[in-house]
């Protein structure tokens, strides 16, 4: 088995397509809109194979879960592998030179990982993360 996708709702369907895409090597497929329904989405696919689902509609009450500071159960955070620990501090450099927070790290974990914390302009957290330390 393996995952096959993970899907986000987000009131910024363009501007987080764009973010995974540009930032994270994702490709997007073509846009999928539902009129009947008010419902869009991407499929971004990642070299690995693996895909993000970007959705947007109507009516969806924002999420209350607060990834900054008190995390709760479910899903937290998305992680995404460098190939080395250079290419995590680049990434990191990166994505604060262009204003995002990054929220722990780059560190060596206690579990063998070289990471960095941040989030995606939604506010979802992600990982950046290399096991080559």
């Amino acid at each position: 088995m393996k995952i096959e996708h993970v899907a986000i709702w987000t009131n910024r369907l363009e501007t987080l397509k764009d973010y995974y895409c540009f930032h994270f090597g994702g490709v997007p497929g073509k846009i999928y809109h539902n009129r009947i329904k008010q419902y869009k989405s991407y499929f971004i696919t990642f070299e690995s194979g693996a895909r993000l689902e970007l959705m947007t509609a109507p009516g969806i009450p924002a999420n209350l879960n607060d990834t900054l500071e008190k995390q709760h159960l479910g899903i937290i955070h998305l992680a995404f592998e460098a190939g080395t620990r250079g290419e995590v501090d680049e990434m990191a450099e990166a994505l604060r030179n262009e204003g995002f927070r990054i929220l722990d790290g780059p560190r060596i974990t206690g579990d063998g990982y070289y990471e960095f914390a941040t989030c995606d302009p939604d506010g979802n957290r992600l990982e950046v993360t290399t096991r080559n330390i």
